[in-house]
């Protein structure tokens, strides 16, 4: 017997976890200021909108996997780097 699939998420999901979004906004401004360059210049090496790096940054946007893997990149360390230091303040 085949299930139908109905559209749409399912009851209690959640489009956008803050919390996440600010630790991992935490996790790269911290990469950042450490390699020395603006929102601008990491924008252009992970070729992100200056102005969607500042959401990120500042938790008001949480970027998909192309985006993690853009930035783990442009920030010259591993995705599950990233995404480990923002669980770890998660759990904090």
């Amino acid at each position: 017997m085949e299930r139908s699939l109905k559209p749409g998420r399912p009851i209690g999901s959640r489009t956008f976890e803050p919390e996440a979004g600010r630790a991992f906004g935490a996790v790269i401004r911290k990469y950042r200021t450490e390699m020395g360059i603006s929102q601008e210049e990491l924008g252009l090496l992970a070729q992100i909108e200056r102005s969607h790096m500042g959401k990120i940054e500042r938790g008001q946007h949480l970027p998909n996997l192309a985006l993690i893997l853009r930035l783990a990149s442009a920030l010259k360390t591993s995705p599950g780097g990233l995404v480990d230091l923002a669980a770890a303040q998660l759990a904090d």
